[in-house]
């Protein structure tokens, strides 16, 4: 540990709303939530608070004009992102810090899919400044399977003078980051100025090796977090007691910001709080 108090960031948005019954039509996915079940959005945030987070991030993951545009809905983006931003404020309270998140502009488990560079500057420029504009009070560039895209939703990020969290996963079957990938990625966002770097939407036990070697390295990220995924079949059975002890070799080597990625749940939020929450 690094000795200063860890963050908890909240936990999923997608698979708990799945979990409420709430439909996630693809292209829009929980950016569908935000415009027909609003409420249960906000319940959500709720929740998550309620559960002991610190950080609570805004359902911006879709909220992209790429999305609306492929859904038939153009030029509604920008609102729902708005809403996203209030819902989540509303949900966790006034004074609750908000990260607007920054997806993918496609599919995370998609890298094939990750458009050109010019593409990926514009897009994830006007994504950040909307979310600055909104009210965000930092940005979370998460999930990111490409260097390319990790560099240039940094950029974008970083250029709104927010705080900036860069976020990495490593695939459903861990393949888009090796060890030397995720050191150079881990670079690549303190060099484009992310004041953390995180892995996300990955195995708990594949995260724990990376955060381990990050944590050892002479020239470390300054700030190190992970949340991570309970569903891929490669993960096993993650009960809760189980991924709060794998978040702990987290805590233990270094991470200073811990939350949960699909398939986790408040519950998961409650036991890392309540287990690492006085360390």
């Amino acid at each position: 540990m690094t000795g200063l108090p860890l963050v908890f960031l909240d936990g999923p948005m997608g698979t708990e709303l799945e979990r409420r019954s709430i439909p996630l039509p693809i292209p829009l996915w929980t950016a569908a939530a935000v415009k027909d079940h609003p409420e249960v959005v906000r319940a959500v945030h709720a929740t998550f608070a309620a559960a002991g987070a610190d950080v609570h991030t805004a359902a911006t993951f879709r909220t992209t004009e790429r999305t609306f545009r492929k859904a038939g809905l153009p030029g509604r983006w920008e609102d729902l992102l708005e809403l996203a931003v209030e819902l989540c404020r509303e949900g966790a309270g006034p004074h609750a810090k908000v990260a607007g998140s920054m997806a993918p502009l496609e599919d995370c488990f998609t890298p094939e899919d990750t458009p050109d560079d010019e593409s990926l500057a514009r897009e994830h420029a006007e994504l950040a400044t909307a979310l600055a504009d909104a009210g965000c009070n930092l940005l979370l560039v998460e999930t990111i399977p490409t260097l390319r895209e990790l560099v240039a939703a940094t950029r974008a990020a970083v250029a709104t003078e927010l705080p900036v969290w860069a976020s990495i996963t490593l695939g459903p079957e861990n393949a888009y980051f090796d060890a030397n990938g995720v050191d150079e990625a881990a670079a690549v966002a303190a060099e484009e100025g992310a004041q953390a770097f995180l892995i996300n939407c990955s195995t708990a036990d594949q995260i724990t090796a990376h955060i381990e070697r990050l944590a050892g390295r002479s020239e470390r990220p300054p700030t190190l977090g992970a949340y991570g995924n309970t569903l891929f079949e490669n993960g096993g059975d993650w009960t809760v007691a189980r991924y709060v002890r794998e978040a702990a070799r987290w805590a233990e080597s270094g991470a200073d910001i811990l939350g949960g990625c699909c398939g986790t749940t408040p519950e998961y939020l409650a036991a890392l709080r309540e287990a690492l929450g006085s360390s």
